[in-house]
């Protein structure tokens, strides 16, 4: 529509025919939305800002077809850990890029996890312990782990997703998150390190870790809506 407006095609009607998708279901306001002034200035500002956005999408295709052959060596890691909850491609490569694919540089786990600046800090003197903020790691890594850990909390029935709802209730959202990050980095490390895919332990892994536990949260959350429960096991 942006590109039919700047040369020259003024009609609403034609305009909004060119809508696509979802779009197509709002013509009628489309139409209205589309009436209006449209200038020889706005078409030069419009078509400026449409180059650009080519130019872009071209810088865009170029570094990623850069980024591909720099990454093909490490394409099966790449897909390995494209199997763990809320990490896309590009998710993937940008941990790879980050913390390399040989897990051997780092003796655990945990290792890996500190580096990354996701293990909270010690600072303890006298029995008090007064900090435990977590040491910076890189920047991209934590934007990517981010990115993954924020889709676990839109899924449903993965352990990740668990963890995160979990924490949650507890800790909120921030600590939550940081959290799943660093459940991700510790999973990545021992794929990485065994090549064997993601296994999810299950939306339910809490409540099967410790049945008795949830059966008293459920109760207590019923009595303080102001019912008296009395918890009766399910005939066999």
């Amino acid at each position: 529509m942006l590109n039919a407006l700047v040369a020259g095609t003024t009609d609403p009607t034609v305009l909004a025919e060119l809508a696509k998708g979802k779009l197509r279901q709002k013509l009628p306001a489309l139409r209205e939305a589309l009436e209006g002034r449209f200038d020889a200035e706005h078409g030069i500002v419009v078509g400026a800002i449409l180059a650009h956005i080519d130019f872009l999408d071209e810088q865009i295709t170029l570094l990623s077809q850069a980024i591909e052959e720099q990454i093909r060596p490490f394409v099966s890691a790449i897909e390995l850990l494209c199997t763990i909850p809320g990490v896309q491609r590009r998710t993937a490569e940008v941990i790879v890029a980050e913390v390399g694919a040989d897990m051997s540089v780092f003796p655990s786990a945990g290792r890996l996890a500190s580096w990354a600046g996701l293990c909270p800090g010690n600072d303890e003197s006298a029995g008090k312990r007064r900090s435990g903020r977590t040491r910076k790691g890189s920047r991209w890594l934590s934007i990517a782990l981010t990115e993954a850990a924020q889709a676990n909390t839109r899924s449903r029935d993965t352990y990740l997703t668990a963890q995160y709802r979990r924490l949650r209730a507890r800790r909120g959202h921030k600590r939550a998150i940081g959290a799943v990050k660093h459940s991700i980095v510790v999973a990545c490390w021992h794929m990485l390190t065994t090549g064997e895919v993601y296994r999810d332990a299950g939306g339910d892994y809490f409540t099967r870790l410790d049945p008795s536990k949830q059966r008293r949260r459920l109760v207590a959350q019923l009595e303080r809506l102001g019912y008296t429960v009395t918890p009766q096991d399910a005939a066999a």
